[in-house]
């Protein structure tokens, strides 16, 4: 990708490598992530440095990271469009990020939701890193001067809190940093769980049927299909109180393109069980392109270390020209 291409809005996204993507990461963003970058500057990264405010198994980890750059690559991300980058590839992101914590209070810190929430899921492991977590975050999306951050409803304040970092360093030293806007991008399907579906699709989900996994083979997906709560009406048909119907039908509407209308005109009449069948095979033919590349690339591990060898490149050129600006404004001697 030349950086003289003509400058559209640029866009930073970064994923943990903490599970294999669910379906509903899926269609609810990932299917839409090769047109997003066709309209935007897009740099995409896996964000490993996150990854450890938990305790991570080290052999885990790395198969984790490997496996999810293989699944960016699978669902449509190309290295060509799209700055596909590791995280702790690019040391620049530690380095600003403690900068940030530097210009960043205590208070603001110790006001955010998702701190208090994962030190109660986490009593045992309440670190620093969790706690200025944000900071890393402001560093991810402050380094790229990103435009634009997708941001979902559960990350919208730590995107305020880089706003507020940016805006503060920039009002101390002058235009260094973008300050970036939230983008809520184009409604994908919001997947409930299969086996509760009033919860969200979860990799935490602690029933291993209510969740569809993009690595699960096709008679696994079937299974988890047929297995689905629904109702005891046994009428395909979208309305109040029909949960895991509503669900499955929405899945089976964003798979196939098809209305609510016309599911409920297709399959009016028929039991369930064929519904079921119908949407686990719809969800089979849409994945099996996604697993097929995914395998590919898996078995590529050189092609994988060259792509993310050349992200992290790529990245810590836009990166680098951000911090050394940063610092010699904070008045380090530079070398």
């Amino acid at each position: 990708m030349s950086e003289t291409a003509q400058r559209k809005k640029r866009s930073l996204s970064l994923i943990q490598p903490t599970s294999v993507p669910t379906l509903g990461n899926y269609l609810g963003a990932m299917k839409g992530w090769p047109s997003f970058q066709e309209d935007f500057d897009t740099i995409f990264g896996i964000a490993d440095l996150h990854s450890i405010t938990v305790r991570q198994e080290p052999a885990k980890l790395r198969q984790q990271t490997t496996q999810l750059y293989a699944m960016l690559m699978a669902v449509g991300l190309d290295p060509q469009k799209s700055i596909l980058f590791i995280q702790s590839h690019v040391p620049q992101h530690s380095q600003l990020a403690w900068l940030l914590n530097c210009y960043t209070q205590f208070g603001e810190l110790n006001r955010m939701t998702q701190f208090k929430d994962k030190s109660a899921q986490h009593a045992d492991n309440v670190n620093a890193g969790l706690f200025t977590y944000p900071c890393l975050m402001a560093a991810d999306i402050l380094l790229y001067q990103a435009d634009v951050v997708p941001v979902g409803a559960d990350q919208k304040q730590h995107l305020e809190i880089t706003r507020d970092i940016a805006t503060r360093f920039n009002g101390v030293y002058g235009n260094v940093f973008t300050v970036p806007e939230p983008y809520i991008p184009k409604a994908g399907a919001r997947v409930m769980s299969l086996q509760n579906p009033t919860a969200k699709m979860s990799k935490s989900d602690p029933n291993p049927k209510g969740t569809v996994y993009l690595t699960d083979e096709p008679n696994v997906i079937m299974k988890k299909f047929k297995s689905a709560v629904t109702d005891s009406e046994m009428s395909v048909r979208y309305a109040d109180g029909k949960d895991g119907i509503n669900n499955l039908m929405n899945i089976y509407s964003c798979v196939t393109g098809d209305s609510l209308e016309t599911i409920e005109h297709d399959f009016a009449g028929k039991g369930y069980g064929d519904f079921k069948k119908a949407v686990g095979e719809a969800v089979v033919a849409e994945l099996a392109p996604v697993q097929q590349k995914y395998k590919e690339y898996l078995s590529d591990k050189a092609y994988l270390e060259q792509c993310w060898t050349g992200g992290a490149d790529f990245a810590s050129r836009l990166a680098d020209r951000t911090l050394k600006k940063a610092m010699k404004k904070i008045g380090f001697v530079m070398k």
